[in-house]
């Protein structure tokens, strides 16, 4: 199998479990951002998303109690505050970052500070 059809199997995988517990969640919580409080309906609820809050994506439970939701901006913010703590605990830990780093060799021109 191509690494492409690969990437999309589970894509499609990913978007069919959102679509199960973002259903659920949506039918359990007012359609309220837990965060900011903004009321969405009609086309304006697809800006209201399904937050996870022990940020693991299998942990599902029927009633809805690891659930929150939070609008799109309020969601990016809420995982932006987890990274600068330290507790960025995504359920895919294999992507590591190869590229540049503007600090990367910064150690190296100020020599070693034993010596």
């Amino acid at each position: 199998m191509k690494r492409s059809d690969q990437l999309e199997r589970i894509h499609q995988q990913m978007a069919e479990r959102e679509k199960g517990y973002r259903a659920k969640a949506l039918k359990l919580y007012p359609h309220v951002c837990a965060s900011c409080g903004r009321e969405f309906e009609g086309s304006k609820l697809k800006e209201l998303t399904v937050h996870h809050k022990d940020h693991n994506h299998q942990n599902n439970p029927p009633d809805g109690s690891n659930w929150e939701l939070l609008c799109v901006y309020c969601h990016d913010h809420e995982h932006e505050k987890q990274k600068m703590k330290g507790f960025n605990t995504t359920a895919d830990d294999s992507f590591e970052s190869k590229g540049f780093s503007a600090f990367g060799a910064l150690d190296s021109l100020f020599g070693n500070k034993d010596e």
